[in-house]
């Protein structure tokens, strides 16, 4: 009947508030695909047609705390057309109001009338950062109005001269990956390559030194297209730094390598691909011939050894990150992450009973792994790291640069 209805608007949609109040009072109990599909095209119609009259039906009967009212907010954020109408239309209302109240309270919301601003004004992105600190408002909505917001970033970014006036919001944006939401960091991470793709690099350089640390968590992320993206994103801040932030950014890098070096064994595919380009281009970036020659042989039992070699002071903080991808929920990544440790307990300049002691306890529990090729390999290697020994020389390390490579094919 919907669909019908859509075919002669005119003569069927004729009571926008009606209409409204009626999607709103059942949205939540239609549980069917085609059904609800129908709704979205139903409230995108309405949008495109009558935006003043969908826009203040739903400011005056709902609250963003309102389900149902925000997955209606969320149809209209999600095409551009709809989306530039509706923000439009709120930014009227708030010039006629002068008041941050019109979804409910002063907090809820302001995010959103932020956006309609920048979206619909005249008022030069310059001025408009000067004037409004949009995390100021962001961090007091909840996550699904965070959420609605990137979105609404998202769609607004398709336009070129949209994405380079929104630049100034990298830095609040940049704050939202601190929430443990995929849903959030993933719509943080699509705002970000838009918004980049639209930026010289003297623009872009400042945010990537703060965008690159905030990416190196994700890596790990449980969610394959997180990781991926984030890998992606990551590959591409590199690419984007300019000669006199380079500096900065290499510790960045560094601290990225061995963390790729694992997804490289990822087992979804995308990720693996992923991190070896991004490998690629850190040894590029950080000027390491071996590194790049490793890479694109994908020697990855090699690469272990040369960043460790060709980096003797960052040995420890290898370990300390080695040991936190034992407990990776990948058997792949845990497999790689074993062998490393052994590797690197050669390397370290302390070499005491008690440090050597912390590796093994944090190598114990996969000695119950439930993967009976990781138990082995772990015990393996709590022998090797528990046996006194001297500091290898080099032939010594050379040799063990063989043991990874004996123990897979055990």
């Amino acid at each position: 009947m919907l669909d019908e209805a859509m075919k002669d608007p005119d003569s069927w949609l004729v009571d926008v508030p009606k209409i409204m109040s009626g999607i709103h009072e059942n949205l939540e109990h239609i549980c069917m695909a085609p059904a609800r599909h129908s709704i979205d095209s139903l409230l995108l119609l309405l949008t495109n047609r009558c935006p003043r009259e969908v826009v203040i039906s739903l400011l005056k009967y709902s609250r963003l705390a309102d389900s149902a009212a925000l997955a209606m907010w969320k149809v209209m954020f999600s095409l551009l057309q709809p989306l530039e109408k509706v923000l439009r239309e709120l930014h009227r209302e708030y010039r006629k109001q002068r008041t941050h109240t019109l979804f409910g309270t002063v907090t809820e919301g302001s995010s959103i009338l932020c956006l309609a601003i920048i979206a619909t004004s005249n008022i030069p992105s310059e001025r408009f950062a000067a004037t409004i600190c949009f995390w100021g408002y962001l961090r007091y909505e909840s996550l699904e109005v965070i959420s609605l917001v990137l979105q609404g970033l998202i769609t607004l970014s398709q336009r070129p001269e949209m994405a380079r006036k929104m630049k100034v919001l990298l830095e609040d944006i940049v704050k939202t990956l601190q929430y443990a939401s995929e849903d959030i960091q993933m719509k943080a991470l699509l705002v970000f390559r838009n918004l980049l793709g639209h930026m010289t690099r003297e623009e872009a350089s400042p945010i990537t030194l703060k965008l690159a640390e905030k990416l190196l968590p994700l890596f790990s992320n449980e969610s394959s297209q997180l990781r991926e993206s984030s890998i992606r994103l990551f590959r591409d801040v590199m690419q984007m730094v300019v000669w006199r932030h380079k500096r900065q950014m290499r510790k960045n890098v560094q601290r990225g390598l061995l963390p790729l070096l694992f997804h490289m064994s990822d087992q979804t595919q995308s990720v693996a691909k992923a991190s070896r380009e991004a490998l690629l281009s850190a040894a590029e970036f950080l000027e390491q011939k071996q590194l790049k020659y490793l890479t694109q042989t994908e020697q990855a039992w090699r690469i272990g050894e040369c960043l460790l070699v060709q980096d003797r002071n960052g040995v420890e903080e290898y370990l300390c990150q080695s040991l936190l991808y034992l407990k990776d929920a990948q058997a792949t990544v845990r497999e790689e992450a074993i062998r490393f440790t052994g590797l690197a307990v050669r390397h370290l300049r302390d070499q005491s009973a008690e440090r050597l002691r912390k590796v093994c306890d944090a190598l114990k529990p996969l000695q119950e792994d439930i993967e009976p090729s990781i138990c082995s390999l772990a015990a393996q290697t709590m022998l090797i790291v528990g046996s006194p020994r001297k500091r290898p020389a080099s032939g010594r390390t050379r040799a063990l640069c063989c043991w990874p490579c004996k123990a897979r094919e055990r």
